[in-house]
């Protein structure tokens, strides 16, 4: 591992949590998987995050989720927690207890259980900041319908609250405008889909679904496309985009752990409210990926 990475840096992966068929989770298989993306040469995992069903949850199990990834988290592996809930008080309750489990950053969501204000938007994350761990905020205005504009991070940003950004709005034009009001501010791959654009727009890192499915091939793709090396992305980012995509569609969880255990890693079902892929829809995935793997795609 690169010593001088920044612990949000390179290719963190936002973890899928498998469950078993009474729906209690199974943290062997979570510990497995983690231990597993460091094998690969990933620079990190987010559990908690919407992947990782984190709304499903109890307080215990978010914490040993925690706890388990630290467990099996290698020295320079990245463990950056999701503390998305529904109050600043929740979210700063989830960044202390990642901050006593060892871990290096969180992953913060704007407070979403409702149409936040900019003012409700800095007190949510002046209380996580204050914890004292480095944050990164989660702009998804599809799924929280909070929108952390530009203008909302470079202030964010100025206030010493964040330090980086996984940007989920799908709009690459955004990037730039981050980059002009908040130079410091460092920008996150947050949809799969839009790897190679966001990567061009100077990305210091991919909070990422589909490494866990396809470890090697992501990173190498990751890697190009930040070094602006076309020649080796493009390809690629070609050849993996009909996975990639699933990302940023409401089955992304359904699909992504479908795609683990089609690699032989242990994806699992999902909790309610969440169903199982239709038919045609599962059709879809695994056509996808298994062209994939079998043209030796790892």
């Amino acid at each position: 591992m690169n010593e001088t990475r920044k612990p949000w840096h390179g290719v963190i992966v936002a973890t899928s949590l498998p469950f078993n068929d009474d729906l209690t989770v199974d943290f062997a298989a979570y510990g497995d998987n983690v231990a597993w993306l460091a094998e690969q040469g990933l620079h990190g995992v987010a559990p908690n995050g919407s992947l990782g069903e984190y709304q499903t949850l109890t307080y215990e199990e978010r914490d040993r989720v925690v706890e388990t990834a630290i467990a099996n988290a290698p020295d320079g592996f990245t463990v950056m927690p999701g503390v998305g809930a529904y109050s600043g008080t929740e979210a700063k309750r989830h960044a202390q207890f990642a901050k006593d489990a060892g871990c290096q950053a969180v992953m913060c969501l704007p407070p979403n259980a409702y149409r936040a204000d900019d003012r409700a938007v800095l007190e949510h994350f002046e209380l996580v900041a204050s914890v004292g761990l480095p944050v990164t905020a989660y702009n998804n205005p599809i799924d929280t319908k909070v929108d952390l504009r530009p203008e909302l991070l470079a202030k964010l940003h100025a206030e010493g609250l964040i330090v980086g950004v996984k940007e989920f709005s799908g709009d690459v034009r955004r990037c730039y405008e981050i980059s002009e009001l908040a130079p410091g501010l460092d920008l996150m791959i947050g949809t799969d889909d839009t790897l190679l654009e966001v990567g061009l727009a100077g990305a210091k890192g991919w909070v990422a679904g589909y490494p866990q499915v396809f470890p090697k091939a992501c990173l190498a793709l990751y890697n190009a496309s930040v070094a602006g090396d076309l020649a080796t992305a493009l390809p690629l980012y070609r050849q993996l985009h009909p996975v990639l995509r699933w990302d940023s569609k409401t089955e992304f969880v359904q699909a992504i752990k479908l795609g683990q255990e089609m690699i032989g890693r242990r994806g699992g079902i999902c909790r309610p409210p969440r169903q199982p892929l239709s038919l045609e829809t599962e059709a879809t995935v695994r056509a996808v990926t298994q062209v994939l793997i079998d043209a030796g795609v790892s």
